[in-house]
């Protein structure tokens, strides 16, 4: 079996300890960081527009970039190191939700957190990259809570009646 584990700033440490849960010593793990390239690329453009193409160095799109990957591959070493063993370790840039599902090919679970409004569960629970993830996920996904799941009643209230409900 092989787990892939989605890592972001604010949900890792519980993918990671869902995979140490979960996972067994002899399966493959592997560590996926995407590096979202929207934020590098609206400085690179205002920089080329306001001050023109000249001075590459001193585009900020580009420190952007590095100091970008420096924050990732320090992520990822707490999380190998949290996970307490070596794990295939991937950074990648690009469109976060497709990079995550493109990842996820081949692999046998993929673990990942709920990122939206934490204070209830439900659709809202997740954040729109994750929400895609889970939808088009080639693999099965494990869902997990980055802490305690909300209270809740059980099973919650069905939806108020209306046109696309029969009586």
């Amino acid at each position: 079996m092989s787990a892939l584990v989605w890592i972001t700033e604010g949900t890792w440490p519980a993918c990671v300890d869902a995979a140490l849960s979960r996972v067994v010593p002899e399966e493959e793990i592997t560590l996926l960081y995407v590096f979202d390239d929207t934020v590098a690329e609206t400085a690179h453009g205002a920089f080329a527009g306001l001050l023109g193409r000249g001075h590459p160095e001193r585009d900020p799109g580009h420190r952007i970039e590095a100091l970008s990957d420096s924050a990732a591959a320090r992520l990822l070493d707490s999380a190998e190191q949290r996970l307490g063993r070596p794990a295939q370790r991937v950074l990648t840039h690009g469109r976060t939700e497709r990079k995550v599902v493109e990842a996820a090919t081949g692999a046998d679970v993929l673990i990942c957190a709920r990122d939206g409004d934490r204070s209830r569960l439900g659709p809202r629970s997740l954040g729109p990259a994750t929400r895609f993830v889970v939808d088009h996920a080639p693999c099965p996904v494990l869902l997990v809570w980055p802490g305690e799941a909300p209270p809740t009643e059980l099973p919650p209230p069905p939806p108020p009646p209306g046109p696309h409900h029969r009586h």
